[in-house]
């Protein structure tokens, strides 16, 4: 593999821009449609995915996650759903979560105020992608805040992305294209202020070095602090970003840089609040509720260096390798609490059996402090491009990925201050004391962890034109994955070796219209989640079917998919509740659970008139256990997107917009924790005082909407009221 990759790199004489500007008329016949592959003025399409900044469209013409071809997005044999720089920008979506709230098809679950889990389809999300290379998450949980800053557009493919993450799950890939350096010489800045004290600053300067453009840098820097609608919970985010990029002759380029984020709350939340009295009866706390104190704090710090060199030959083929060194390192001083207040007993302490105080009927301390360190090392190089058989055209790809990352963590507990039982509701103000930390973290393997893994892939695809308006792929990638190591007294050892076949067709049935279908089949170690009896659980498996009907109208400026869809994964780790050892350790143990889900998706994106652009969607799915019982229900059934903005006519200085997210009940694994549907709008108004001035407003939750973030576990806070956010832009 080692070789292979040596030969691909020195074979790619770098380049990030790897296809020119094509225009054709939308009105193209069906068999010359592949020919009129069209890009919207004065945009470039790169290889790691198309540069919007500078475009109002919320869609692109083409995007290369799903399968390293530059495809449209009717060409593309799954879902998929892009959020813009302009999008990004209009509705002010600063942090991922924000972000992916937008997206069709996507649940954000905020089970705590700085770790979220992500899903689709059902399942969770494990794995970002920046510039097309993954980057999964330590622990199966984003823990700290995405800054979008860095970022030119986001492409999400929903479904099993078998052929390019090394290890197949069935939810989706989330790419991250960064922004890049322009020829020519480019400058932002914004200034930000809102409610609860939010301000945020942000700059982007982007200059060629070389009088041409032929060498180029940019830099991004971001920085925001303030106060939450939580009693006591501030965030303090700054983040900065620099990419040198060179081109080493017609057709090749490199670029490297360097990408940093540091992340420090207060008043955080580890874990949440229980929902629930010991009896069944929901609590009613306040949405402004925090149990944690000021000195709780998560605080991780990302720090990523990448380099990539890209190479186009003349021909059609294009070679690229690429590489991503991403440390992590976190220092969290955190208070969780667990259990349930007895609703008849005094201050909700019911002592059931003082000797035993892990078995009282309370709510209970239960302080932590953790450090972490994560360290991955990516790195992919592939090579694509056209071959003519039999007088006709179809297309090569062909790749390998390696991926070793390390994940240490260390804990200190002061056991006199676990299992305090606290009053309720007075442990909402927040005044447990900080605990006599040890000063140094414990490596016991029964309170700590320290895996390291390592996957290696190989993959190919072969997309075929066996006839005009009719494109078939075959493919595939062997994965071997290899885990050593110990999560919290676990052995998390495992070595094995798949093959993960992918398969998928689209037909044009008209010139707009597009029939579609894809299968790939799902493999997914797990060395984390430990079930009751303190082991692993066993490796994810399944397959992912998706058919659909895809259009195309306005030369690509306007997408939409409609699509049904089947998948079946075992062995999905649920949290099934929480267990304490002899020596007061608590952890949440884990299930396995055999699912299927089933459902409909709608997605569009685009611009259905001059100056109205629209992104949404609607997701209606069902997710049941061979035995036909629902399960993972904390995972909403339904879900719905749209955001829209307008540009009016008669007053092109003005643009108005509005987005509204809805979802069905969700419902916790015991049956405990319950948020009924409910639905969310947030409204926009942005006005271009002069050409490079503009001022905006954006109001989130007009209709003060209460809600629980997420109910994964039986535990959960309130989600955000109405809150509005003023910006100041400058371009040049």
């Amino acid at each position: 593999m080692s070789a292979l990759l040596a030969a691909l790199a020195a074979a790619a004489d770098p380049s990030a821009i790897a296809v020119a500007t094509v225009s054709a008329p939308a009105s193209a016949p069906v068999e010359d449609r592949d020919a009129a592959k069209t890009t919207p003025l004065g945009e470039e399409i790169v290889v790691t995915g198309a540069r919007t900044e500078g475009s109002q469209d919320y869609t692109i013409p083409g995007q290369t996650t799903a399968t390293r071809m530059n495809l449209s997005l009717r060409d593309t044999p799954q879902s998929v759903s892009v959020v813009t720089r302009a999008q990004i920008e209009d509705f002010q979506l600063n942090d991922v979560n924000t972000l992916l709230g937008t997206v069709p098809g996507i649940n954000v679950q905020a089970g705590e105020t700085d770790r979220v889990y992500f899903s689709a389809r059902g399942f969770d999300i494990q794995t970002f992608q920046v510039d097309g290379i993954g980057v999964p998450f330590a622990f199966g949980i984003q823990t700290g805040s995405i800054d979008t800053a860095f970022y030119d557009h986001i492409e999400v493919v929903r479904g099993a992305p078998g052929l390019l993450s090394s290890t197949g799950n069935p939810s989706a890939v989330v790419n991250f294209i960064r922004k890049r350096p322009t020829r020519d010489l480019q400058v932002g800045a914004s200034a930000q202020y809102g409610s609860f004290d939010q301000y945020r600053g942000e700059a982007d300067l982007s200059v060629p070095i070389t009088k041409n453009g032929s060498i180029r840098a940019r830099a991004v820097g971001a920085y925001q602090d303030g106060d939450s609608y939580l009693d006591r919970y501030g965030l303090r985010r700054w983040v900065g970003y620099g990419i040198l990029e060179a081109d080493l002759g017609a057709n090749t380029t490199v670029s490297a840089g360097y990408g940093h984020q540091d992340h420090k709350s207060r008043g955080a939340m580890w874990g949440a609040i229980p929902l629930t009295y010991s009896d069944g009866t929901p609590l009613n706390f306040a949405r402004s509720s925090n149990p944690a104190p000021d000195w709780s704090s998560w605080n991780v710090i990302d720090r990523q260096i990448f380099g990539d060199i890209t190479h186009k030959f003349g021909n059609g083929w294009i070679a690229r390798a690429s590489a991503i060194r991403r440390a992590t390192t976190e220092n969290n001083t955190l208070f969780y609490v667990y259990g349930n207040p007895s609703r008849t007993a005094p201050n909700g302490i019911d002592i059931a059996n003082p000797a035993d105080p892990f078995d009282d009927i309370a709510i209970k301390s239960y302080p932590g402090k953790f450090n972490a360190e994560t360290r991955n090392l990516t790195m992919e190089a592939y090579i694509t491009g056209p071959v003519t058989i039999l007088g006709r055209e179809h297309e090569i790809n062909i790749g390998v990925n390696r991926s070793a990352q390390r994940y240490i963590q260390g804990s200190a507990y002061d056991f006199s201050t676990v299992g305090v039982n606290l009053a309720y509701p007075d442990l909402f103000a927040g005044n447990f004391p900080l605990p006599n930390f040890p000063t140094t973290f414990s490596t016991d393997p029964a309170s700590s962890q320290n895996t390291h893994t390592r996957r290696e892939t190989v993959y190919g695809l072969v997309r075929l034109n066996p006839g005009d308006g009719v494109k078939v792929m075959f493919g595939g990638n062997v994965t071997h994955a290899k885990s050593t190591g110990f999560s919290y007294g676990a052995n998390t050892d495992f070595d094995a070796t798949r093959f993960l076949p992918f398969a998928g067709a689209t037909v044009d049935v008209t010139r707009n219209l597009s029939l579609y279908g894809s299968w790939a089949t799902i493999f997914n170690p797990q060395n984390q989640l430990l079930d009751i009896n303190n082991r692993i659980i066993d490796p994810i498996e399944g397959e992912n079917l998706e058919l659909g009907l895809k259009g195309e109208w306005f030369a690509g400026r306007l997408n939409a998919t409609l699509a049904v869809f089947q998948t079946r994964q075992d062995n999905t780790a649920e949290a099934a509740g929480i267990v304490t050892d002899t020596n007061g350790v608590t952890r949440t143990y884990y299930q396995g659970i055999d699912a299927r889900s089933q459902g409909v998706e709608l997605d569009v994106g685009g611009q259905l008139a001059p100056g109205l652009q629209v992104t949404g969607g609607y997701t209606l799915m069902r997710i049941e256990d061979p035995e036909g019982n629902p399960v993972r229900r904390f995972v909403a059934r339904n879900t719905g997107r749209l955001n829209v903005s307008y540009t009016l006519p008669m007053l092109p200085q003005l643009k108005l917009g509005a987005a509204a997210q809805y979802q069905s009940r969700i419902i916790s694994p015991t049956g405990l924790g319950r948020q009924s549907n409910y639905a969310l709008l947030d409204l926009l108004g942005a006005y271009a005082i002069t050409p490079n001035i503009s001022a905006a407003v954006n109001v989130r939750n007009v209709t003060n909407t209460k809600y629980l973030t997420a109910t994964n576990f039986d535990g959960g806070y309130y989600g955000a009221p109405r809150t509005v956010m003023g910006t100041i832009s400058v371009r040049y």
